[in-house]
């Protein structure tokens, strides 16, 4: 039987691709499948635990009260006049939390869904969207344990802060994005290369843990500046050092904030993002043969 060459598919499914596709037309329609994994990753993750949710509470807690006995209590790190301590280190921890969920969510996309992408057809990158839109979910959680505790030292607590809001902080979810476009693109390079060499998936957590002491999450960039000036630069570019710097300034107005800075960091994180997907997408095609 002849097929009618001018029939108009619905999809077309083709081996061949550009080196650089976004593809979002195809992506938005596979965006029930899309919000499904994101469901099913809220879900699963904390289904068989007793405390469940709560670990989005816990982690960020106890973190920020182990901060500030050490750096701040025992080192006498310094956080800004008006500001308390254990706020300063939970706004750091909140930032960067979102952005390590992110790119160790994403970061073993190939090997975690092998079986997955061996049966069926979907755009793959959906599988990384996923997760940074599941770790949103987190994200807004953490943000209520920011704010709640902001309530608390800004009326109720005995040594009440002097910090206040910026009027910056209009532009938060210029912050957010940026972070998931970090997260999301080194993630996708990191899943890329793992599907070759597989020692990566072993260091990923030793150097997210490396990367942390690196962005200022505990300390802010101006004590390192004063402190070790020859190598201050090395903090002073990492992007996440400029995010986390950003939104202590919106929410306490203590940070080392710049307009440059900011559009540093945007570039940055898009040209990462972009460079992710270009090798994230060549990798799909191939990836079922060599992991």
């Amino acid at each position: 039987m002849l097929t009618d060459k001018n029939e108009n598919w619905l999809y077309t499914i083709s081996p061949k691709q550009k080196l650089f596709d976004l593809n979002l037309k195809e992506i938005w329609y596979y965006r029930d499948l899309l919000i499904l994994f994101v469901k099913r990753n809220v879900i699963t993750v904390y289904k068989q635990t007793i405390l469940g949710p709560l670990w989005y509470f816990i982690q960020p807690l106890f973190t920020s009260i182990i901060f500030t006995l050490i750096f701040n209590n025992m080192a006498n790190i310094p956080t800004g006049e008006g500001v308390p301590p254990f706020l300063f280190n939970l706004a750091g921890i909140t930032c960067w939390n979102y952005f390590k969920e992110c790119l160790t969510g994403t970061s073993n996309t190939f090997g975690q869904n092998q079986g997955l992408f061996g049966k069926v057809y979907f755009p793959r990158v959906i599988v990384p969207l996923s997760v940074v839109c599941t770790n949103l979910v987190k994200y807004a959680i953490q943000i209520l344990v920011f704010v709640g505790f902001y309530f608390y030292y800004a009326f109720f607590a005995e040594d009440k802060m002097t910090a206040h809001i910026q009027s910056a902080i209009v532009f938060l979810p210029v912050l957010i994005i940026v972070m998931g476009l970090l997260g999301l693109g080194l993630g996708m390079i990191i899943s890329s290369m793992t599907t070759k060499y597989r020692d990566l998936k072993f260091l990923i957590g030793f150097g997210v843990q490396l990367l942390m002491y690196g962005s200022a999450v505990m300390y802010p960039l101006s004590y390192f500046k004063q402190k070790l000036p020859e190598i201050s630069w090395v903090v002073e570019y990492n992007p996440m050092t400029t995010i986390i710097e950003a939104f202590r300034f919106m929410t306490l107005g203590a940070g080392d904030y710049s307009l440059t800075k900011m559009l540093y960091t945007v570039f940055i994180a898009v040209i990462i993002c972009l460079f992710g997907l270009i090798i994230f997408n060549k990798t799909e095609k191939s990836f079922i043969d060599t992991i």
